[in-house]
Parts: structure tokens; sequence; C-alpha cells
């Protein structure tokens, strides 16, 4: 038995140089070791800008880093021989791999079409702006480079819903492509901006039933060549979810395996979307738990005045804790992102600890946050940045304490505003487990705190090392536990540290 952790294994400013593929496959020991059972890698196909393109900028599905296309051979994170060997390599020590899915748009396209489209209002996407017109869009993709290799498909204009950029004209907006399959937006679970259907490049339509097939086909040969053992799903708000409940259910039939699935929903202060997303997938995909990453960031701003005993309040992990993938951070809030919630340096140890060590949700620790990041870009100032992102030293500290101690029944103490607690009882069958941990936002604080009958006369100590003390666990299985202000202390059976080292 081990808890699982999962890692996102990038970050949107890793070094453009290839070298990705290779660390993960040189690192797969260390992050067994540590207790991760799961790691999301970035997109592993080719992007419109070859070795510079993080991924999400999908222009060929099929090139994992093979053929000489936008630029490059490889991608930004290495070859396709790199990245099937760093594959291997997670496989080997029973890491799990989730790859990342980017099925919304392609970029990028070879050539141009005359395509018949309305202009639609930015902000009001539901509104048209125009009468039926013809522009020229690059919505013709022939993948020079590759040929027919691996898929014949070649997407035309009745593959997608709409795009930006009239190529005849050289001018931006939002064109609605008038095709056989729709003549308006898929509808979507949230009516923002009144439809969301469309997001950036050319947009996919699903309703193209050889649409589908070509995505079904892409599935199999992506999961025959790489093995994957899940899936994170980008951009989900712009996908009807009715694709995905038929696009897994086939991927799940076709591997005979229950894959996982996480979907990317991002709406931090609206559980009840969230809520409707799972209702529309039938409850058979995780989302990330963007209010709970969202409190944890405005806990982290707010000091002493954010009341702990409500945070995890109105949370994916509150409300559906089996489909909720809990997170500090990710590629789209750090700094300087267009969806910037950055955790503060001095709260990251209190909420790695609300993730990691509690019963509910599956965690999932951040690329910087285990071994640093430093880079420049734009802010949303417009003035240039120097981000420096250092490694949380504590991390690998609380990811043993999950692997090792975090186990049994929970008893949650969140009640005070600035100190919070909770104990886990540990199982007989993993020696020497169970835990007790304190949280202060503001003073030193402490709690008397029920660990279980089992732990009495113990020693207890703070693995974190936050505290000196040694505390002796009473007859009913109850002690006094302690925190310095502004931290978080975890106390453990003192026989345990020598695992922890």
């Amino acid at each position: 038995m081990q808890n699982g952790t999962m890692m996102q294994y990038f970050h949107w400013y890793y070094p453009a140089d290839g070298s990705l593929w290779k660390k993960v496959k040189a690192e797969a020991p260390y992050l067994a070791s540590l207790g991760i059972n799961a790691v999301w890698l970035p997109p592993a196909f080719k992007g419109t800008e070859g070795d510079q393109s993080i991924g999400y900028d999908v222009y060929d599905l099929y090139d994992l880093g093979e053929f000489d296309s936008k630029g490059s051979v490889r991608t930004k994170y290495g070859t396709r021989a790199e990245y099937l060997e760093a594959i291997e390599a997670l496989h080997q020590h029973q890491i799990q791999v989730y790859v990342d899915v980017v099925l919304n748009h392609l970029g990028g396209g070879d050539e141009t079409e005359t395509v018949r489209v309305l202009e639609m209002d930015p902000e009001s996407r539901n509104q048209a702006i125009s009468e039926p017109y013809d522009i020229e869009a690059y919505t013709r993709f022939t993948y020079p480079a590759r040929g027919n290799k691996y898929s014949a498909f070649t997407w035309n204009h009745t593959c997608f819903t709409g795009v930006d950029y009239d190529h005849g004209r050289n001018c931006n907006g939002i064109y609605n492509i008038l095709n056989e399959f729709g003549h308006n937006w898929e509808d979507m679970i949230s009516d923002e901006k009144e439809n969301f259907d469309y997001l950036m490049f050319c947009d996919v339509e699903f309703r193209n039933p050889h649409v589908r097939d070509e995505l079904k086909y892409w599935g199999r040969w992506y999961y025959e060549n790489t093995k994957f053992d899940g899936v994170r799903l980008d951009a989900v708000k712009h996908i009807a979810p009715q694709f995905f409940n038929e696009w897994l259910a086939h991927m799940r039939d076709f591997t005979g395996k229950e894959l996982f699935a996480v979907a990317e929903y991002w709406d931090p202060g609206n559980l009840p979307l969230l809520e409707r997303y799972i209702e529309a997938t039938e409850g058979k995909i995780s989302l990330f738990d963007a209010p709970l990453q969202n409190r944890l960031h405005a806990a982290s701003q707010s000091g002493a005045d954010f009341d702990l005993s409500t945070i995890f309040n109105d949370t994916l992990v509150s409300a559906h804790p089996h489909l909720a993938v809990t997170l500090v951070a990710n590629h789209d809030t750090q700094p300087l992102q267009a969806l910037e919630a950055a955790v503060a340096p001095w709260f990251k140890p209190i909420a790695y600890a609300l993730i990691l060590l509690r019963d509910k949700g599956y965690p999932c620790i951040f690329y910087p946050d285990l071994y640093s990041a430093e880079y420049t870009d734009l802010g949303q100032d417009g003035n240039e940045h120097h981000i420096v992102m250092p490694a949380l030293a504590a991390l690998p500290q609380f990811l043993k304490l999950r692997k090792e101690a975090a186990y049994g029944t929970e008893h949650s103490y969140l009640d005070h505003p600035n100190c919070i607690g909770w104990t886990r009882e540990g199982l007989e069958e993993i020696p020497n487990s169970g835990c007790a941990v304190v949280i202060s936002n503001g003073e030193p604080g402490n709690k008397y705190m029920y660990v279980g009958k089992q732990h009495a006369g113990k020693f207890f100590v703070d693995a974190i090392g936050n505290a000196a003390e040694t505390i002796t666990i009473n007859e009913a299985g109850e002690a006094e536990f302690y925190c310095a202000g502004g931290t978080v202390a975890v106390w453990v059976d003192r026989d345990l540290l020598g695992r922890l080292e």
C-alpha cells in the first residue's frame, strides 16, 4: 500500500534545450524514492514553433520529435526516441505516465482555403457582427514532412468551427466557420462570453464524425506506441463534454484499462460549474481543484487575516474528494502567466501539508517546487521581470511523510481562524505510521489532539524541524502538539525518522 502522488514534470519556462526527456529518465529512481507514483508529462507532439513550442500550440499530433517540421526534428523536450526511453524508465520504477492530450485546436496549417464565415463579437460570441463572407484561412493540414506515415488524414475547413485570422485581409477576429456540421458554435457547459467554444488557432469541429474517428485512431496509435497510463485533458472548458465521454469510453474499451483522466477546467471561484462538468461527464473524469488552489493563493497573501478554518470551503476536495486532483501551483498559475496566482513562499510548506498529508484528494506537486526555476518574461504590466522560484527545501520530506506516515483514520481540528490541525492514526501494516499536523498563519499555535490509543507511550517529534520538543502520547492516545508562528509542524513516531532520511 502506498499513497498516490502525482507530479507535473515541467513548467511554462522550462529551457528549450531538448533536455527534459533525458532528465525524466535520469530522475526516475529519485522520484520513486520520494513516493511519486505518477508523472504528468508535457505535450509531446510538435507545436507551431517547433523546438521552441511548449506544446499547447499543437501542429501535428503524430510528430513526437521525429520529423523535420516547423524548423526542427525534436520538440522542446527532446526526440521521439528520448521520449519513449523516459516513459520506459518511469515504468521500470513503477511510476505511471499521464500524457497531456491537447485536442481543442490545431495551429500552423500548411495551406490556406477560402472559408465562409461570420465574424463574431469577441465578448459576445453568439452575436454576429457581419453578414456571411469569405476569408482566406490556414485550415488545411497536409503534413508534408510526415506524409502519410501513421495517418493519411488531411484536416480542412470542415474539421474546424472557427479561426482568428484572415490571411487574405491580414486581420484578426473571431470567425465562426459555416460548414455542413453547424452554422454556430458547439454548446459548452458555461455561458462565459455567451459561448467559449473558440479559444485559439483552428478550433476543432467535434460534430464532424470523421474528426471523431481520426482522434480515436490517434488515441489508439498513441497508446500502442507509449503504453501511457492516464491522460491530462487540456482546455476542456472549450470542448463539449460529450466528445470526451465518447473518446475516453473508446480508449478504455480499447486498452482494457480504466485509464486515469484528469481535466483542466480552470474556474477558481465556481465550484457549481465544476460540478456541472462532473455531471455532464458522469463522474468519470477527475478535475484539478482550481477553487482550492485559489484559496491557498489567497491565504498566502492575507497572512493572519485569513480564516484557516475555512480553507476547504467551496473546494472540489471537500465536495467530491474522489474526483479532486489537488495542487499548489501549475504552469498557468506560476508568476508572469495569464492565470498567475502564486502561493507565497512562507505559505508553501503549509499548502503542501494541506494537500499531501490529509486523507482526501489526489495531490499533484509542481516541478519548480522540487527543482527550482529561473526565467525572464514580460509581465501583465508590459515590463520585463526576472523570476526566481526556489525549490521548497522541505518538499522531499513532505513527500516521504506522505509515503511513510500519512495513513489511517483522520481526525480534523479545523476549529480556529489561525491555528488548525489534524491527525492520522496510521495503519498496523505500515510500521510507525500515523502523524499529527499543526498549522499556524499567525502566532505560535497548539492543538490537543487524538492520534490513536495504539500510540500511547510513544515519543513523537516534528519531522519538519520547526519544533525541538519531544512529545509523549498519553494513555488515551492524545497529546498537546505545537507549531511555531506562520509554520507547520508534522509530529511522527520518533522511530520513523530513519525511514525519512
